[in-house]
């Protein structure tokens, strides 16, 4: 979403405006095309991907996921002005809120069901069948 509101946002620029924007490099590369891409220009990469295949581990990934997507939505709304940019920010944001609520159930049901001896001791999602076996 935040790719195609960029998007919107140059799509009519003239040569002028790009330049006096700082999106040169950027224009250069991919026009006005949507090049997912941090605000440093480090390209999207599913290596920012964290997943260890032990539903803890990932569920906390998921959690601190969902604070980073706040955090940028935040930083986003101190620097907008444009009401079409805010709301449909504003909503991402609400959107990471609900997330991370939800994920933080997940995580109590998850940990409600775990014997609380072996809590840290084994990967769920892994060693299940050897402790169902013993």
């Amino acid at each position: 979403m935040i790719g195609a509101i960029v998007y919107q946002l140059t799509k009519n620029l003239s040569v002028e405006e790009i330049k006096a924007a700082g999106l040169e490099q950027y224009f250069v590369d991919h026009t006005t095309g949507i090049y997912p891409a941090a605000a440093t220009g480090v390209p999207y990469s599913a290596a920012s991907m964290q997943v260890k295949g032990d539903i803890i581990a990932d569920i906390h990934e998921d959690l601190a996921a969902e604070q980073k997507a706040r955090v940028t939505y935040d930083n986003i709304l101190r620097f907008c002005d444009d009401p079409d940019v805010l709301d449909p920010i504003r909503f991402l944001r609400e959107r990471e809120i609900v997330h991370f609520q939800r994920f933080g159930e997940a995580l109590r049901i998850i940990t409600d069901k775990l014997d609380s001896k072996n809590f840290y001791a084994f990967n769920p999602e892994f060693d299940r069948k050897k402790i169902r076996n013993k």
